[in-house]
């Protein structure tokens, strides 16, 4: 039986599945690595590592599904991190990944005097310390040998291809995160790689997602006792390969998607550039269908704020998933309040993501009384981010984006619980889909066209299978509707007393 593997290079770990040609998932294998934070600020990951996890989990899966033939393998890739890589595919450095804020300095000085609306009207993109362009020139001035030895710069999807022996290409969606491509003509901008100091062949090559750039050589086919003549594919950014796995194809749905990054996906026919989303650093880009863009609203503390929790005051539920073999966030999940909260989060336990783009703000918990519980403040962890999301799906209805379907999808997609607390949150109904991990579901699919020659979108729509429909709790989402206006006041004052003198070591 033909099949099509899906990889998804993610900031806390990888996960591989395999699917048939029908799109039924028969193998999937995960590995975690850790983030580095060497200072304040700052976020790397050990790119050798990664890549040597992505190589585990590829030749687990294969083992793992042995009626089946890989012909084609798609990547999916966290966005804006980025390896140097030297002329003998030494890695030189840690990749610095989105929620690293060491340039932040670049991203105000040098976008201002580059030109913000230049910037803009290039990339799609506003400002911001997580992409790529701003980390180029830290690297640049502080690690200049580095920077003299780098042969190219490549992001995860292309640095894997790279590693299986084909000439690294990066898809659309991903080059068009890292600030340095410009997303109507689909090429890397020489205006902005001037200013940097970098030619485009130090780059990976452009290409649109779903192209097939490559045979595995046999020595690395046989290490992952894969086809000899499977064939990679592009992929793209994960945001957007997600929306595809979940069979988002057309205007008014979006996927909404829980992982290290809570995000939400819309896609649109044609590039859009406004005012109403540019001052909400609502950008434009790519999406893994051609000719049809997306944009991405995100909070990146994300689901990490439930990490942190659990690393902190879940020493129970760690125990006990130990002895139950069980995952702690469910049984975190099970802990929560049943019924909605009082309690105000301010979800930004790093930079935040739109609609502020603040790289220095706080998070901050409002509420708190004797009688709080530590239940109630993992449901309203849950609450702040859904209510986050929903600041960002009214920018986006304000900007002329109506989303009506919401199809969750990621980690978080797996508990029933989390999804109702969504749909009442934000009054919407909810799709779960059959599969929760649908950037790999993306990737892979992206392979099986590639590999069938059949069109992406009316594969897309034939192996998205929609598993269950929330519909808001009417109760619930009154009470969160009184939340809601109380929440789009809790930024603007916690960014008042964050500005305020404070003690410093």
């Amino acid at each position: 039986m033909n099949g099509y593997m899906g990889i998804d290079i993610g900031t806390s770990g990888c996960k591989v599945l395999i699917f048939d040609e029908q799109g039924r998932c028969h193998s999937q294998a995960y590995r975690e690595y850790n983030l580095i934070c060497p200072r304040p600020g700052w976020a790397e990951l050990d790119a050798e590592e990664v890549i040597d996890k992505c190589f585990d989990v590829m030749a687990e899966v294969v083992r793992n599904a042995n009626t089946i033939t890989v012909r084609a393998i798609g990547i999916s890739s966290q966005g804006e991190a980025f390896v140097p890589v030297a002329a003998d595919g030494r890695l030189l450095h840690h990749a610095l990944v989105s929620s690293d804020n060491r340039a932040a300095a670049y991203a105000q000085t040098w976008a201002d005097e580059f030109g913000r609306d230049r910037l803009y009207q290039i990339t799609g993109h506003t400002p911001h310390t997580l992409f790529s362009l701003f980390k180029l020139l830290w690297l640049r001035d502080h690690l200049p040998d580095i920077w003299k030895q780098t042969w190219k710069f490549l992001c995860f999807e292309d640095l894997l291809q790279f590693r299986l022996g084909v000439m690294p290409h990066i898809s659309w969606p991903l080059a068009g995160r890292t600030m340095l491509f410009d997303v109507r003509k689909h090429i890397w901008n020489q205006e902005i790689l001037a200013a940097v100091g970098l030619l485009p062949a130090q780059l990976a090559q452009p290409a649109p997602s779903g192209s097939n750039i490559g045979t595995i050589p046999p020595t690395i086919a046989e290490q992952l006792s894969l086809n000899p003549e499977a064939i990679v594919v592009t992929g793209g950014h994960d945001q957007p390969c997600g929306a595809l796995g979940a069979g988002v194809t057309e205007p008014g749905a979006a996927v909404y998607s829980t992982g290290t990054v809570e995000c939400i996906t819309p896609v649109f026919h044609r590039p859009t550039f406004s005012e109403g989303l540019r001052d909400h650093n609502l950008c434009t880009y790519d999406y893994t269908l051609e000719n049809m863009y997306t944009t991405v609203a995100y909070n990146i503390t994300g689901g990490s704020i439930l990490k942190w929790f659990r690393d902190q005051f879940g020493q129970v539920e760690i125990d006990q998933a130990r002895q139950q073999d069980r995952d702690p966030y469910e049984l975190l999940l099970e802990a929560a309040d049943s019924e909605p909260t009082n309690l105000l989060i301010l979800p930004y336990f790093g930079p935040s993501g739109t609609p502020y783009f603040d790289p220095n703000i706080s998070g901050a918990i409002i509420g708190l009384t004797l009688a709080t519980t530590r239940d109630q403040i993992i449901r309203a962890l849950l609450e702040a981010l859904a209510l986050e999301m929903r600041l960002n799906l009214e920018i986006l209805e304000q900007a002329g984006c109506s989303i009506t379907e919401l199809r969750v999808v990621g980690g978080g997609a797996k508990s029933s619980y989390w999804n109702q607390l969504k749909a009442d949150v934000l009054s919407k109904p909810i799709i779960v889909t059959d599969v929760t991990e649908a950037a790999c579901r993306g990737a892979a699919l992206l392979a099986c066209a590639a590999d069938r020659q059949l069109p992406v979108r009316q594969l897309a729509e034939s192996w998205a299978r929609p598993h269950a429909k929330l519909i808001p709790n009417s109760t619930h989402a009154a009470h969160y509707e009184r939340q809601f206006t109380r929440y789009k006041h809790l930024y603007p004052s916690i960014k008042k007393l964050s500005s305020l003198p404070h003690y410093t070591k």
